[in-house]
């Protein structure tokens, strides 16, 4: 067999060409019709805020259509080849290429390297746009759609344990003994039966006194239903800066090195890592499942098209890719679970799927 992967430039080009159009406008397509949908449930909340119009609800689409092309990239490669392959074939292109020599793998190659590429940018575009837009939108959502204070390292919506009490805090911001409290609810038990609920603006760490102290308070009494202001309030003597900013580690809102050094954090800390450990290798073989989409999809390409069964391979392409999307996720839980080591969690779908789709391929085409 010739090993010559690329052996006409010209040929290469087309077919990179072809695919990269066809994936974009897919992308382009899914991105318009799901950000719509999405803005229509939103709107109303983001517009309940006082003050909040039209320039809100674009500044929502800023942050929300990122995470929508990350999430939905690979499902526009996967869909992109199928329409593209089955083009090729419908218009006995493919046929054309046989005929001339090509092997399938050979077809297949420009596209995979594209792919490649077009895994590397979803990388690049995941750590420098989508996690920050997710904590930006995060944060956003914590406080109602409201102003977000502006400072760094903000974290959003983390319980933390007080004895028999329970603290939420809507926005954690900075590290360690700097750390700043924003909307902070105390549900103060006796017995686990609820009998006050203190609430606060704001809150800081008192280095002094080794506690938090809270501003402007109010408490309510579960039992008599009323409520009155208690002005500053001191808590929490036993609860650390770190059980603030690592009680709720969002994978999604971090890059690789920040999730990497929160993962250290919490290991120090003598907290459970598996969990974002396993989302921490999927960064990298989630964007590589572009890199699959051309092998599962690539059932379509080949057979005859007067056979009547370019619908069927194409069903099975597609059937294929949905298949390692389910498989992903599968894995991911039960890597949450404990069930997987979190390497063989983010990565056990991946190479499944290669195998299988290069042994379709070879048992059909080669």
């Amino acid at each position: 067999m010739n090993l010559q992967f690329f052996p006409s430039r010209q040929m290469s080009w087309y077919m990179a060409r072809l695919f990269l159009t066809r994936t974009f406008a897919v992308l382009m397509l899914l991105v318009v019709v799901l950000q719509t949908l999405d803005l229509l449930g939103e709107s109303g909340d983001i517009l309940a805020y006082p003050g909040n119009g039209d320039a809100q609800l674009w500044h929502y689409v800023a942050l929300r259509a990122p995470q929508i092309v990350a999430r939905f990239l690979p499902f526009s490669v996967l869909l992109g080849t199928l329409v593209m392959l089955a083009s090729l074939n419908q218009n006995s292109e493919i046929i054309a290429m046989k005929a001339a020599g090509l092997s399938a793998h050979q077809i297949l190659a420009p596209l995979i390297a594209t792919a490649l590429g077009v895994s590397l940018i979803s990388f690049a575009f995941n750590e420098r746009i989508v996690a920050r837009s997710t904590a930006a939108l995060t944060a956003w959502e914590a406080v109602d759609y409201g102003p977000v204070p502006p400072s760094s390292g903000v974290k959003s919506n983390p319980w933390v344990r007080d004895g028999n009490n329970l603290v939420n805090v809507a926005i954690v911001a900075g590290r360690g003994e700097a750390v700043q409290l924003r909307n902070v609810q105390i549900y103060n038990r006796i017995n686990n039966s609820l009998t006050t609920i203190v609430q606060a603006p704001r809150g800081h760490y008192d280095a002094a006194s080794k506690s938090w102290l809270l501003e402007n308070a109010r408490q309510f009494d579960v039992a008599r239903g009323t409520q009155r202001q208690i002005g500053t309030v001191r808590f929490g003597r036993d609860i650390r800066p770190d059980q603030f900013t690592l009680a709720k580690v969002d994978p999604d809102a971090l890059t690789f090195d920040e999730l990497r050094a929160a993962i250290a954090d919490l290991h120090d800390a003598g907290r459970p890592t598996a969990e974002l450990e396993g989302n921490l290798w999927h960064k990298l073989s989630g964007p590589l499942s572009a890199l699959l989409m051309p092998i599962l999809g690539s059932v379509a390409a080949f057979g005859l098209a007067r056979s009547g069964q370019l619908f069927i391979r194409a069903v099975m392409g597609m059937a294929l890719g949905f298949a390692y999307f389910v498989a992903d996720n599968f894995s991911l839980a039960m890597g949450s679970l404990g069930a997987y080591p979190p390497v063989l969690a983010a990565w056990a779908p991946f190479f499944l799927f290669l195998l299988v789709g290069e042994t379709v391929l070879f048992r059909t085409e080669e």
